[in-house]
């Protein structure tokens, strides 16, 4: 969504490190961009995006002004606020790891990591639509704002054909710029093959989560098969394992990599689903209960639903059947299924699977013979993409519904 140490004494969340030092500390100095990308990845990341975006939008805008302005507008301006960019920083951290770039990696490197960003995007303004939620990084999604900008116009229908169209949009120019990244031909044709598996798994995820609302199938396998699909993968093992694949590292040491990297990225999704019921709209940027209105197949209500079945508590298994999948669920509704939650004990046995999920990966990251100030770099990322690095004066948090709140890519 431990370690005892804290990572922010040498870098940040993020990565980041000061001016100066690269993996093993001093001399000799990298290459620039190496250096620049250390110093602050989010930003050397978001910097080539801006570029790369200002190129998109004006073809866009060349074929044809409306949907330039419509449809490639809105991506663009999604795409550049961003959230932590954790997957990019990810990537870059894990390459660093493995090898000290020359400038042509780190350029190929920056650019599979905004390549990244444009499939998270597709990935965000489909899934908004799909569950029918109104905000994403407290602003209206972007089917919402479709709609509202043409009014009795913009219908459901309409609003929702053109998200589509929107999330198709940023799949291309992530495509695009992944086919348009120069790299030699082994490296090339390994990438691609870790960014085929990323994109199945992505679309057989989400598709599992579709299909457990129309099933309303509980149970804690599928509930767990979903989040790996649909996000766990995805958001940290993926990563790593591009960035061991681009600084051309054997594939024992990439396997192990990704190892490292999937138990993190089940706590990513366990985070979320916490948040998604118990978390601050304030601070998360989206409705809390959203995921039980949906009827979601997680973990959480699957636990809570076992549990309750299996001690014969009725009452308890009648509000989670009535709440889940209601779109019209009240906040006294919410209260009742947050009871259900916590009284099972099933928010509970979530949060500590997390801190599990979040050791097992740090002590698998541990065992490889990685650079020690890079590696970490990724002992720091992989605890935030956990939710078990605590911002000051708050809970543990979640770097994609929180993070992406703020206008900024870099970490608080």
């Amino acid at each position: 969504m431990g370690r005892t140490e804290d990572p922010t004494a040498t870098a940040a969340p993020d990565g980041s490190h000061p001016a100066g030092t690269g993996p093993g500390g001093a001399s000799p100095g990298p290459h620039p961009q190496v250096a620049a990308a250390d110093r602050d990845i989010n930003g050397t990341v978001g910097a080539l995006l801006h570029t790369l975006l200002a190129e998109r939008l004006s073809e866009a805008c060349a074929t044809d002004p409306v949907s330039g302005r419509d449809i490639a507008e809105r991506i663009a301006r999604f795409t550049s606020l961003g959230g932590r960019r954790l997957r990019p920083a990810l990537l870059w951290w894990a390459l660093r790891a493995c090898a000290l770039p020359d400038g042509d990696r780190a350029r190929a490197a920056l650019r599979v990591g905004a390549a990244l960003e444009l499939l998270q995007t597709c990935a965000l303004v489909h899934d908004d639509l799909m569950d029918s939620s109104r905000l994403r990084r407290g602003r209206p999604a972007l089917h919402v704002s479709l709609a509202d900008q043409y009014g009795a116009a913009g219908t459901d229908l309409f609003a929702g054909a053109a998200a589509v169209l929107a999330g198709d949009l940023a799949l291309a120019w992530a495509e695009d710029t992944l086919a348009e990244t120069e790299l030699p031909d082994p490296v090339r044709r390994r990438v691609r093959a870790v960014w085929r598996v990323m994109r199945g798994e992505m679309v057989a995820g989400q598709y599992l989560d579709l299909h457990g609302q129309v099933t309303a199938d509980r149970s804690a396998l599928l509930a767990l098969r979903t989040a790996r699909l649909k996000s766990a993968q995805y958001s940290a093992s993926r990563p790593l394992e591009l960035g061991a694949v681009l600084a051309g590292a054997d594939p024992a040491l990439t396997r192990r990599l990704a190892e490292a990297g999937a138990p993190a990225g089940l706590a990513f999704q366990l985070r979320d689903d916490l948040l998604g019921v118990f978390g601050d709209p304030s601070r998360t940027g989206k409705p809390a209960g959203d995921d039980i209105r949906e009827g979601k197949p997680t973990l959480l209500v699957a636990l809570a639903h076992a549990r309750a079945t299996a001690r014969g508590r009725l009452a308890d298994v009648a509000v989670l059947e009535a709440a889940l999948g209601d779109p019209a669920l009240t906040p006294a509704g919410l209260d009742a299924v947050r009871e259900v939650l916590e009284s099972t004990g099933a928010r509970a046995a979530v949060e500590e699977r997390i801190g599990r999920m979040a050791s097992r990966a740090l002590a698998r990251l541990d065992a490889l013979p990685l650079d020690p100030v890079a590696g970490e770099r990724l002992r720091g990322l992989l605890r935030l993409a956990a939710g078990t690095t605590p911002e000051p004066g708050h809970t543990p948090h979640h770097p994609e519904r929180e993070a992406g709140h703020a206008d900024t890519a870099r970490p608080h």
